[in-house]
Formats: structure tokens, C-alpha cells, sequence
């Protein structure tokens, strides 16, 4: 994870929705999932798509939408649970805190906050625990701290 770089903003709240429904319907380019994708989506999903339940859906939504674009999920690559969790928990702290209304701010006051930092995960975790197998095949608990509830 790199830790020194400057996120790509988002100029309108349309960009953050196509993102979005286009990982719902697994239409997005490749290229176009971004860590700035990733957060952008799961903020709003998170805002914006209270039929969803995150927390039970977001494995299955970026896995198949990672084999769609011909991607694999498997020790090495893809999907990484850990990961997206310390995320997931990010958002939620970042939004229980902000003030923001529209979408574009709120997502671009995320990517510019400690938690949407590439190396907010490791926070918790060492970066070995973070890096393994079991991290990215399932949720562990960190190792350093506990995730923001």
C-alpha cells in the first residue's frame, strides 16, 4: 500500500452513481475500479442504498464483479475481505462525522480524510497479517488496534 499519493476528486455526484450501479450490474470497465472507485461505491452504498446490506453483500458484489472483468479471486489476487472490512468501517466512521451533503463533497472529503488513505488498514494491522492468505480470503480481526465500530 502506497501511503504517499493524491487521490483522483470526483467533479459530480453522477460520476460516484455510475460508479456504483455500474459495479452493482458489473458494467464498469476494469480500469475504472479505482481505490477511489472502491470508496467512492462503498459510500454510496453505504449513503444512498439502504436496500442493501453492506455488510452481507460486499463480498459477493466485488467478487463477481472482479470475475466479470475476467479477474480471479483467489490467495493471490482479487477480492480481499480484510481489507474492504477495515474500508467498510472507515466510511462508516467518516460518515458519522461529516457534515457534507451532496455526494461528490462527501466522497471527495472521504478520499482526502485519514480513512481513505491507501494505507488506512494498516492502522490495525501489521502489515504481514494484513498481506496473508486468511485476510483475503475472510475477515480477521486486526492485530494492532481494533477497526472504529
Amino acid at each position: 500500500m502506497t501511503t504517499e499519493y493524491k487521490p483522483r476528486l470526483f467533479a459530480r455526484d453522477e460520476e460516484i452513481r455510475a460508479i456504483g450501479e455500474g459495479l452493482l450490474a458489473r458494467a464498469l470497465p476494469r480500469a475504472a475500479w479505482t481505490h477511489e472507485a472502491h470508496l467512492a461505491a462503498c459510500l454510496w452504498l453505504l449513503s444512498e442504498r439502504p436496500d442493501i446490506d453492506v455488510d452481507a453483500e460486499i463480498a459477493g458484489l466485488i467478487r463477481r464483479f472482479n470475475e466479470s472483468v475476467g479477474g480471479v479471486n483467489d490467495d493471490h489476487g482479487g477480492y480481499h475481505d480484510s481489507i474492504t472490512r477495515a474500508y467498510v468501517a472507515g466510511v462508516r466512521l467518516f460518515l458519522s462525522e461529516t457534515r457534507e451533503a451532496d455526494l461528490a463533497t462527501r466522497v471527495n472529503a472521504l478520499l482526502l480524510s485519514p480513512m481513505g488513505r491507501r494505507d488506512w488498514p494498516l492502522r490495525f494491522y501489521s502489515r504481514d497479517l494484513l498481506f496473508s492468505v486468511p485476510a483475503r480470503r475472510g475477515f480477521v480481526e486486526p492485530d494492532l488496534a481494533p477497526l472504529p465500530k
